[in-house]
Protein backbone atom coordinates (compact mmCIF):
# COMPACT_ATOMS: atom_id res chain seq x y z
CA UNK A 1 0.00 0.00 0.00
CA UNK A 2 1.19 3.15 -1.03
CA UNK A 3 0.74 5.70 1.74
CA UNK A 4 1.54 9.86 2.63
CA UNK A 5 0.76 11.05 6.10
CA UNK A 6 -0.18 14.64 6.10
CA UNK A 7 -0.07 17.43 8.70
CA UNK A 8 -2.93 19.95 8.53
CA UNK A 9 -1.87 23.56 9.28
CA UNK A 10 0.16 25.07 7.34
CA UNK A 11 0.78 22.22 4.52
CA UNK A 12 -3.10 21.79 3.20
CA UNK A 13 -4.28 25.44 4.64
CA UNK A 14 -2.75 28.29 6.13
CA UNK A 15 -1.78 28.41 9.54
CA UNK A 16 -2.20 31.01 12.10
CA UNK A 17 -0.14 31.98 15.29
CA UNK A 18 -3.76 32.24 16.71
CA UNK A 19 -5.19 28.45 16.37
CA UNK A 20 -7.51 27.60 13.07
CA UNK A 21 -10.43 28.44 15.45
CA UNK A 22 -13.47 27.73 12.76
CA UNK A 23 -14.11 26.81 9.28
CA UNK A 24 -14.36 30.32 8.04
CA UNK A 25 -10.69 30.68 9.15
CA UNK A 26 -10.27 27.49 7.69
CA UNK A 27 -8.52 28.02 3.78
CA UNK A 28 -6.71 26.20 1.47
CA UNK A 29 -2.86 27.00 0.29
CA UNK A 30 -3.08 27.15 -3.18
CA UNK A 31 -2.19 23.97 -5.23
CA UNK A 32 -2.79 22.31 -2.21
CA UNK A 33 -5.92 20.41 -2.80
CA UNK A 34 -5.04 19.32 -6.10
CA UNK A 35 -1.91 17.88 -5.05
CA UNK A 36 -3.73 15.33 -2.56
CA UNK A 37 -5.80 14.54 -6.12
CA UNK A 38 -3.15 14.10 -7.85
CA UNK A 39 -2.05 11.74 -5.22
CA UNK A 40 -5.26 9.65 -4.91
CA UNK A 41 -5.27 9.25 -8.60
CA UNK A 42 -1.52 7.88 -8.11
CA UNK A 43 -2.71 5.39 -5.92
CA UNK A 44 -1.74 6.96 -2.67
CA UNK A 45 -3.72 7.01 0.78
CA UNK A 46 -3.61 9.94 2.55
CA UNK A 47 -3.77 10.38 6.30
CA UNK A 48 -3.88 13.03 8.13
CA UNK A 49 -2.08 13.79 11.53
CA UNK A 50 -2.64 16.83 13.15
CA UNK A 51 -2.42 18.55 16.63
CA UNK A 52 -5.10 20.35 18.03
CA UNK A 53 -4.53 22.02 21.32
CA UNK A 54 -7.13 24.41 20.76
CA UNK A 55 -9.14 22.25 22.22
CA UNK A 56 -7.77 21.51 25.41
CA UNK A 57 -7.27 25.36 25.26
CA UNK A 58 -11.26 25.54 25.47
CA UNK A 59 -10.30 28.00 22.34
CA UNK A 60 -13.15 25.52 19.90
CA UNK A 61 -14.84 22.17 20.84
CA UNK A 62 -15.15 18.94 18.93
CA UNK A 63 -18.29 20.11 17.07
CA UNK A 64 -16.35 23.10 16.01
CA UNK A 65 -13.49 20.80 15.02
CA UNK A 66 -15.63 18.67 12.89
CA UNK A 67 -17.12 21.21 11.04
CA UNK A 68 -13.48 22.48 9.88
CA UNK A 69 -12.65 19.35 8.60
CA UNK A 70 -16.29 19.29 7.21
CA UNK A 71 -15.24 22.02 5.14
CA UNK A 72 -11.82 20.72 4.39
CA UNK A 73 -13.50 17.20 3.20
CA UNK A 74 -16.15 19.03 1.03
CA UNK A 75 -13.38 21.14 -0.45
CA UNK A 76 -11.12 18.41 -1.29
CA UNK A 77 -13.96 16.26 -2.68
CA UNK A 78 -14.69 19.25 -5.02
CA UNK A 79 -10.97 19.01 -6.48
CA UNK A 80 -11.70 15.09 -7.00
CA UNK A 81 -9.65 14.54 -3.70
CA UNK A 82 -9.82 12.60 -0.15
CA UNK A 83 -8.60 12.18 3.22
CA UNK A 84 -8.51 8.62 4.03
CA UNK A 85 -7.88 9.05 7.60
CA UNK A 86 -7.54 11.43 9.65
CA UNK A 87 -6.09 11.50 13.45
CA UNK A 88 -5.94 14.73 16.02
CA UNK A 89 -4.45 15.06 19.02
CA UNK A 90 -6.67 17.18 21.02
CA UNK A 91 -4.55 18.13 24.34
CA UNK A 92 -1.84 20.50 24.91
CA UNK A 93 2.19 19.90 25.91
CA UNK A 94 1.13 20.52 29.45
CA UNK A 95 -0.56 17.22 29.26
CA UNK A 96 2.11 15.05 28.53
CA UNK A 97 0.04 12.58 26.02
CA UNK A 98 1.76 9.77 23.80
CA UNK A 99 0.03 11.66 20.44
CA UNK A 100 1.07 14.89 20.19
CA UNK A 101 3.78 15.59 17.89
CA UNK A 102 6.67 15.53 18.19
CA UNK A 103 6.07 11.75 20.11
CA UNK A 104 4.98 9.05 17.78
CA UNK A 105 1.57 8.34 19.01
CA UNK A 106 -0.48 9.40 15.96
CA UNK A 107 1.86 7.92 13.36
CA UNK A 108 2.19 4.54 15.29
CA UNK A 109 -2.15 4.54 15.86
CA UNK A 110 -1.59 5.09 11.49
CA UNK A 111 0.17 2.43 11.34
CA UNK A 112 -1.94 0.12 12.95
CA UNK A 113 -5.34 1.35 11.01
CA UNK A 114 -3.44 0.13 8.04
CA UNK A 115 -1.75 -2.44 8.84
CA UNK A 116 1.80 -1.22 7.71
CA UNK A 117 5.37 -0.53 8.91
CA UNK A 118 6.06 3.02 8.00
CA UNK A 119 9.63 2.68 7.46
CA UNK A 120 9.92 4.67 4.26
CA UNK A 121 6.36 6.51 4.36
CA UNK A 122 6.54 10.29 3.37
CA UNK A 123 5.62 12.30 6.03
CA UNK A 124 4.78 15.77 4.82
CA UNK A 125 4.97 18.78 7.57
CA UNK A 126 5.92 22.31 8.08
CA UNK A 127 6.93 22.46 11.52
CA UNK A 128 9.76 20.17 13.42
CA UNK A 129 7.84 18.51 15.72
CA UNK A 130 5.79 17.59 12.42
CA UNK A 131 8.99 16.00 11.36
CA UNK A 132 10.72 14.25 14.66
CA UNK A 133 7.29 12.32 15.15
CA UNK A 134 7.86 9.58 12.53
CA UNK A 135 11.64 9.41 13.26
CA UNK A 136 11.88 6.58 15.39
CA UNK A 137 9.72 4.85 13.18
CA UNK A 138 11.49 5.37 9.99
CA UNK A 139 9.57 8.03 7.94
CA UNK A 140 10.88 9.79 5.63
CA UNK A 141 10.63 13.69 6.73
CA UNK A 142 9.63 15.88 4.16
CA UNK A 143 9.35 20.10 5.12
CA UNK A 144 7.19 22.28 3.06
CA UNK A 145 8.30 25.66 3.23
CA UNK A 146 4.29 26.91 3.82
CA UNK A 147 3.28 27.77 7.22
CA UNK A 148 5.81 28.01 9.99
CA UNK A 149 8.34 26.14 7.12
CA UNK A 150 10.45 29.07 6.09
CA UNK A 151 10.98 29.41 10.07
CA UNK A 152 11.32 25.84 10.51
CA UNK A 153 14.24 25.63 7.98
CA UNK A 154 16.00 28.71 9.12
CA UNK A 155 16.30 27.43 12.82
CA UNK A 156 17.47 24.43 11.59
CA UNK A 157 17.69 20.85 13.84
CA UNK A 158 16.00 19.15 11.27
CA UNK A 159 16.01 15.14 11.21
CA UNK A 160 18.87 13.76 9.11
CA UNK A 161 17.70 12.94 5.42
CA UNK A 162 14.35 15.45 5.84
CA UNK A 163 13.72 16.77 1.94
CA UNK A 164 12.39 19.95 1.55
CA UNK A 165 9.71 21.82 -0.92
CA UNK A 166 8.07 25.06 -1.57
CA UNK A 167 4.84 23.61 -1.10
CA UNK A 168 2.66 20.54 -0.74
CA UNK A 169 2.02 20.65 -4.87
CA UNK A 170 6.14 20.06 -5.26
CA UNK A 171 6.67 17.56 -2.55
CA UNK A 172 3.87 15.62 -4.36
CA UNK A 173 5.25 15.93 -7.57
CA UNK A 174 8.82 14.34 -6.15
CA UNK A 175 6.42 11.42 -4.34
CA UNK A 176 5.02 10.22 -6.93
CA UNK A 177 8.16 9.86 -9.44
CA UNK A 178 9.88 8.62 -6.39
CA UNK A 179 6.85 5.51 -7.11
CA UNK A 180 6.73 5.71 -10.56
Amino acid sequence: MKLVILDRDGVINYDSDHFIKNPDEWKPIPGSLEAIAELNQAGFRIALATNQSGISRGLFDMATLNAIHDKMSRALAQNGARIDALFYCPHSAENHCECRKPKPGMLLEIGRRFGIDLKGVNSVGDSLRDLQAGMALGVQPMLVLTGKGKATRTAGGLPEGTLIFDNLAQATKHIIQQHA
